[in-house]
């Protein structure tokens, strides 16, 4: 969909400190084969919760944007995994305390297309509520005995960490132009494999596997389609958002793609859609690692935050979580904010 007046007045990261992918080879945490096909140099790791370290993202980007509780109309967190506490609102908990005000506070669930899918539902509420902005978060901790960040998702190293964004009408340093997602429900069973279903979290399997159930779908006659119908969707939500924002890829100065391992990356994005990596932000993800549902969020403040972003240019945010959804977003940069580093 094509967007009028909807704009990125802010956003920020909040990462705790890296493991180096040697210390954690040297530490037995995982195989050097695992690193090498990966590529990546390193990892964040958390000692805090998930939604702790959404609060302090959402501190920032409130401090960057002006905004004041009074100004939101809505909070939406989306995240990957376990928030630390059984049948509860970690939604709630991040507006108790980083915003507070009487607002709805919701989470969202799409695995790490959730970022993206809190997006398009934040654009939506502004215009058809009239609201004036929307603060979004992502945060997530991947951590053992539940999840093995090195090997429950094969291809992809889980990483520890929040972001969080400020969508507004009016005004911001970034114009929403065009989003799109789009979905497979076929593509369901990849996650869910043959698994009964169960009667509690991880009774299938702990640590969990991602690359269990895949396999057993892959094995299947409808899993075999699987390739096929991926990369139709990913070109279809790519060509839907760049024509709705009357651009092309020639067009896009910044690619900002998930933080696969350079395998999978090449894969699904710089090879396939004939991306210059040197176009994307692999040489900071691949030392930093998956940050569930922001990468995108990330990304784009990295952007900002570093000076690598310029007046002018476009950036293609590209997401994609299991179900299967696909997102993509074509954000135009208005202006240099005050607070990049």
């Amino acid at each position: 969909m094509r967007w009028e007046d909807v704009y990125v007045r802010s956003c920020a990261i909040w990462l705790p400190p890296v493991m180096p992918a040697e210390q954690a080879v040297a530490d037995g945490l995982v195989e050097p084969e695992i690193v090498r096909r990966a590529q990546v140099t390193g990892v964040t790791v958390a000692d805090r919760s998930a939604p702790d370290m959404a609060v302090e993202a959402a501190r920032e980007a409130m401090a960057r944007s002006g905004c004041g509780a009074g100004d939101v109309s809505l909070l939406l967190h989306a995240s990957s995994y376990y928030q630390g506490h059984d049948m509860w609102a970690p939604a709630s908990y991040v507006q108790r305390r980083a915003v507070g005000g009487d607002f709805p506070a919701m989470e969202l669930r799409q695995t790490s297309n959730g970022g993206m899918a809190s997006l398009e539902m934040a654009a939506a509420h502004l215009v058809g509520t009239g609201g004036t902005a929307a603060l979004l978060t992502t945060a997530d901790r991947f951590a053992l005995p539940g999840i093995d960040r090195w090997r429950s998702d094969e291809g992809t190293v889980l990483a520890d960490g929040a972001t969080a964004l400020v969508l507004a009408r009016g005004s911001g340093f970034a114009r929403l132009r065009s989003l799109v997602l789009l979905g497979e429900p076929e593509l369901e069973r990849l996650h869910r494999g043959d698994d009964p279903f169960a009667l509690a979290p991880l009774s299938a399997r702990t640590p969990l596997s991602v690359g269990e159930t895949t396999k057993a779908y892959l094995a299947s006659p409808e899993g075999q389609r699987s390739v096929v119908l991926m990369a139709a969707r990913q070109r279809e939500s790519v060509a839907r958002a760049l024509a709705e924002a009357e651009t092309d890829l020639a067009g896009v100065d910044w690619f900002v793609l998930p933080h696969f391992g350079r395998r999978r990356l090449d894969v699904n994005y710089t090879r396939r859609m004939g991306i210059d990596p040197a176009r994307t932000l692999w040489s900071w993800s691949r030392g930093v690692g998956h940050l569930g549902a922001g990468d995108q969020f990330a990304g784009l403040t990295r952007l900002v935050e570093s000076g690598a972003v310029r007046p002018g240019e476009r950036c293609l945010l590209l997401g994609v979580g299991g179900g299967f959804t696909w997102s993509a977003a074509v954000v135009e940069i208005l202006d240099v904010p005050d607070w990049r580093g």
